[in-house]
């Protein structure tokens, strides 16, 4: 190189500073939950009329969904944590791959456009590569209720035969109990002639919210939260006035954050029954829960190992399968977890290790064999929840963390550092 030396420039990447072994004190508000205020902003399609929605988090996933809606030729009017959705001149039936492949939730769009306009065109979802997580029980239930459906380059392309240009109400039976396939159905169905029965549904929270909302638009849904719902079909829906439930997923992880930092911490607002699961694993560990109605305060104790199953609602969630796992690499004894939901959930394994953490991976089961302590280090994100979980581990450690891959927490979480830091942590986001 002729004697002359070459400097590579180092890219900056936004992250998070964390300096660990902080105790946190005081109430950590919880935002409106992420999954349910994407799906209903979807839903607010199926009126002409306006449709506000409250409790709104100020997420990018949110930001994301907003910007599908205005492409679409609908009205959006944000104030705070509200917005009001009208969608009396909705016109585009396609949505822009750029906008709608990075944000899973722009699928379900498809059916109420599918209702309103006839003709749907959606790019196959994208988000966190967690897992194959196909629409192959969407496109089943869509059938079902009548719609010609075709998958063809990367989109999927859906259209009611016909001169009525209504779906027809069917008694639909699913392999598994996907989220998304129940929430993509339901809002098909509730315009659709006739009744429609969903057998095997799933029966998330968020599920129940869709339905709260769509019967507040004048939708006829029963059921939603058993495994069993029943639509009746309607023959327009009205606006409404909803606010958003607290998110369950940010609920569990402030609650595993001070349980890490042996931290007396109080939560709201936030149902607890969404929670049940999250909450015997934590009795389970050594903590202490008090409960009034809508606030949880906890108080750590020793934290002993425990094993977890991620399974479908009322089980243990997938959504904290890896914040969970970073409090169990500090627990006393021997953990197993195992991931039954995604098959690519554990990229925070090697992090955690790199942390300090001893565990042993045999395809989707984790072993975890408690440490006294973590050490701070550079660590890495791959998605939502795994950095998260990152976020945990570093309260906890030795030392000075770097976290990158806030594109993937900025998704989930709003404003995660000021909450931490309004309640003791100490965290410095680096941006530019």
């Amino acid at each position: 190189m002729n004697g002359v030396a070459t400097v590579t420039k180092e890219i900056f990447k936004p992250h998070l500073e964390i300096r660990g072994n902080f105790s946190l004190s005081g109430e950590i508000q919880i935002s409106g939950a992420k999954n349910s205020a994407l799906v209903l902003m979807t839903a607010a399609l199926l009126t002409k009329e306006k449709v506000l929605i409250n409790n709104i988090p100020d997420l990018t996933d949110v930001d994301g969904m907003a910007n599908i809606l205005v492409n679409m030729g609908v009205k959006l009017n944000s104030k705070l944590d509200s917005i009001e959705i009208q969608a009396d001149n909705l016109q585009h039936v396609e949505l822009p791959y750029e906008l709608a492949h990075g944000l899973r939730a722009s699928f379900f769009c498809i059916g109420p456009l599918l209702t309103r306009l006839g003709r749907a065109k959606i790019p196959l979802p994208g988000g966190c590569q967690i897992g194959a997580r196909p629409v192959v029980e969407h496109i089943r239930g869509l059938k079902a209720l009548g719609a010609f459906v075709s998958v063809e380059h990367g989109k999927v392309t859906a259209s009611i035969q016909g001169s009525s240009k209504r779906l027809k109400g069917a008694d639909i039976v699913f392999d598994c109990p996907s989220v998304g396939a129940t929430e993509t159905v339901l809002m098909a169905a509730v315009l659709a002639d006739g009744t429609t029965t969903i057998e095997n549904a799933a029966q998330e929270p968020e599920v129940q919210d869709l339905a709260k909302m769509l019967n507040s638009m004048g939708a006829k849904v029963s059921g939603a939260g058993g495994p069993k719902i029943t639509i009746h079909g309607v023959d327009s829906l009205k606006g409404c006035d909803y606010t958003v439930m607290p998110d369950r997923i940010e609920a569990g992880t402030f609650l595993l954050a001070a349980a890490i930092t042996q931290s007396k911490l109080r939560i709201s607002p936030v149902i607890p029954e969404h929670l049940s699961a999250v909450l015997q694993k934590l009795r389970d560990c050594g903590c202490t829960l008090e409960i009034a109605n809508d606030c949880i305060t906890i108080t750590p104790g020793e934290i002993r190992g425990v094993d977890l199953t991620t399974q479908p609602y009322p089980g243990f969630p997938t959504d904290l399968q890896a914040p969970f796992m970073a409090l169990l690499t500090i627990a006393k004894g021997t953990s197993v977890v195992t991931e039954k939901i995604y098959e690519n959930r554990m990229q925070h394994v090697a992090e955690l290790q790199r942390m300090g953490a001893s565990i042993r991976l045999q395809g989707n089961t984790a072993v975890i064999e408690g440490v006294p302590e973590l050490s701070g280090a550079p660590i890495m994100g791959g998605d939502l929840r795994s950095t998260a979980a990152m976020v945990i581990a570093s309260l906890a450690a030795n030392g000075t963390s770097r976290l990158e891959g806030l594109n993937h927490l900025d998704r989930g979480y709003a404003a995660i550092e000021k909450k931490l830091n309004k309640a003791g942590a100490h965290i410095l986001r680096h941006q530019q």
